[in-house]
């Protein structure tokens, strides 16, 4: 299990549109024409993901100005 599933079985988040709690899922996350998929929590019901602001700021980030390097 990951940190990201530890934290995610912390908290119940809520889907604000369906009311449906998160599940954790694939997701396709993209960034000038590179893919990557990743597990994150999701809306089983209309697939909108959470992702949190620690995981933004830190890893996504470091991995957006690494693409925008090359």
């Amino acid at each position: 299990m990951t940190l990201q599933e530890d934290r995610a079985k912390e908290k119940v988040w809520l889907c604000l549109k369906c009311n449906l709690p998160l599940e954790m899922g694939k997701v396709a996350i993209s960034y000038m024409g590179n893919a990557f998929p990743v597990d994150l929590p999701r809306c089983p019901g209309c697939g909108q993901v959470y992702i949190e602001e620690d995981l933004a700021l830190g890893k996504m980030f470091e991995v957006e100005k690494l693409l925008e390097d090359k």
